[in-house]
């Protein structure tokens, strides 16, 4: 899928959109064209303030609830969108309280996997899948990356068990005429995620931001998460966004 492919009549479906970097990734692919599928599991004021906004800007949008952790759920939403063009796999967790200790996985590898497998029958030849993660979660297989975030740690490793899944889900992509890509960040200011290890580890945020020399926003990182949506990449391909240049040398 090259730049020069627009994505009018194109519809994209982005998890996890009724806010952050989900909504910031939704509306700027419906800015290029794209009807946007704005996935939400309970926050249903959220996802229809998104689909609002996009609107407003000219776009088109939806709002589609789903739980990606039920198949039930999974089942109805896509059995209700037909064509897909463009997945967007940006919805994660871990760090809520009162999760059990399996939530993780089952958010992070398991309904990432469950969500490829059910979207592909719909993609025709020449769609694309973005995997939306994090620096300390990509590196954690080759590196301790996660020693000054410790508790991001098993947060880190389920997000990376689901990008090795998927990349296992590759020659089944690839015969489909479906390319993959990864979207990896640093920590981003203003999500929930950064919130949340602030909570768990006060000073997180300003240590991260000394270490990186700047952290990005929202709308900067989400920028790089829509521009992977069209961008002539390989199959495969992973976007670093932010962080010191150290990490791509991991």
């Amino acid at each position: 899928m090259g730049p020069g492919n627009a994505l009018a009549d194109a519809t994209v479906l982005v998890t996890g959109a009724s806010r952050g970097i989900g909504a910031a990734t939704a509306r700027l692919l419906a800015a290029e064209g794209a009807h946007v599928l704005v996935n939400y599991r309970d926050k249903a004021k959220r996802a229809d303030a998104v689909v609002a906004a996009i609107e407003a800007a000219g776009g088109t949008a939806a709002a589609v609830r789903a739980d990606i952790t039920s198949d039930a759920d999974l089942d109805r939403m896509f059995g209700e969108i037909g064509a897909l063009q463009v997945l967007v796999l940006n919805a994660s967790g871990g760090l809520e309280r009162d999760v059990d200790p399996g939530y993780a996985l089952r958010l992070n590898r398991d309904a990432q996997v469950a969500l490829a497998s059910k979207a592909l029958p719909l993609m025709a030849n020449g769609g694309r899948i973005v995997y939306v993660t994090s620096h300390q979660a990509h590196f954690s297989a080759t590196a301790d990356t996660t020693e000054e975030l410790e508790a991001y740690a098993p947060v880190a490793r389920s997000k990376r068990a689901g990008e090795d899944a998927l990349r296992a889900m590759l020659p089944e992509f690839t015969a489909r005429g479906v390319d993959f890509v990864t979207v990896s960040g640093d920590m981003i200011e203003g999500t929930i995620t950064a919130t949340l290890l602030e909570r768990a580890q006060p000073g997180t945020i300003a240590q991260r931001r000394e270490a990186t020399g700047g952290l990005l926003t929202v709308d900067e990182f989400a920028a790089h998460v829509a521009d992977a949506a069209t961008a002539d990449l390989p199959t495969g391909e992973v976007v670093l966004a932010g962080g010191p240049g150290a990490w791509a040398q991991v």
